[in-house]
């Protein structure tokens, strides 16, 4: 399926790579605080992560996206949404500025938009681009599958660095059953506990999978309720507001105004540049994996 001549565009969700890093060495009271009092083991553990998928996914092209504030429109949509979530350790908060300090030092543009998530800024690129570009989505959340298709392909991170599980459509479905976009009305049935939307009470996943494969969509279910069980039709019909919320909230939007042109996007960083700002936040260690073949 690959064309070697064609560019390949990396599409990195910053934020849950900047968590992943922060909270796997915090457990441990690890905040590798510099000399100017800056905290930097979650920026540290992002570069990690960056680097290491460079390195194995070899893009031609990158751009890193990030949420810009917890409020956007699904919260003015659901005020539970994302609610049960706490605020960012204090340890984290500075370190916001300074990842996309570090990203801009290898020339990699950094995307976020007010009112919108970094998912919403990552299908709206991957949609744009992938007619010339194939697309990799980097990311730790499987909310971003939705978006798999022929030309896109998402890289979930795994324990420790360097280890992946990648998903095409063909490997979604085998193990799903089910298409990619078909899984914004599976989130919609069954709701989402880290986002913190009910969906349908009651209905879990393995029989949300199951009303999808037998009749496509939540309309397809809804035009055939007198073929479900009691409960189940009780259930859907008692919460059918909530039904159709769940799903606005599961889409992710392909439509925002952000733009990522791929002349902007090239790899192709200064390794002085970069060094030098690995000094200035006081990295060690991490020189050695800007020896990236023809990136360097």
């Amino acid at each position: 399926m690959l064309n070697d001549n064609k560019p390949s565009l990396l599409l990195v969700d910053g934020m849950a790579l900047l968590f992943r890093a922060f909270y796997a060495t915090a457990v441990h009271g690890q905040f590798m605080v510099n000399s100017k009092g800056i905290p930097t083991n979650g920026v540290y553990g992002f570069v990690k992560h960056f680097l290491t998928a460079v390195s194995n996914f070899n893009p031609s092209h990158v751009a890193v996206c990030w949420d810009m504030g917890s409020k956007t429109f699904r919260t003015e949509m659901y005020d539970g949404y994302k609610s049960n979530r706490p605020e960012a350790p204090v340890e984290l908060i500075p370190q916001f500025d300074l990842v996309k300090e570090v990203v801009e030092a290898f020339d990699v543009p950094n995307i976020g938009l007010q009112g919108f998530e970094a998912d919403d800024c990552i299908g709206t690129i991957a949609s744009n681009v992938k007619e010339e570009a194939f697309v990799n989505i980097l990311t730790g959340d499987q909310d971003i599958l939705q978006l798999l298709d022929e030309q896109i392909s998402v890289i979930l991170l795994q324990k420790g660095y360097g280890n992946y599980l990648v998903h095409t459509k063909d490997t979604f479905f085998e193990q799903k059953g089910i298409h990619p976009r078909q899984m914004i009305d599976l989130k919609a049935f069954m709701g989402d506990t880290s986002d913190n939307y009910p969906g349908v009470k009651g209905i879990g996943e393995k029989t949300a999978l199951k009303l999808l494969q037998q009749f496509g969509h939540i309309e397809g279910v809804l035009a055939n309720l007198d073929q479900l069980s009691k409960a189940q039709r009780t259930k859907i019909e008692q919460d059918l507001d909530m039904l159709h919320l769940s799903r606005e909230l599961a889409e992710i939007k392909c439509d925002v105004p952000v733009e990522c042109r791929l002349d902007n996007a090239m790899f192709r960083f200064n390794r002085d540049k970069v060094s030098n700002k690995f000094d200035e936040v006081e990295f060690r260690g991490l020189h050695r994996l800007l020896d990236l073949k023809e990136y360097a």
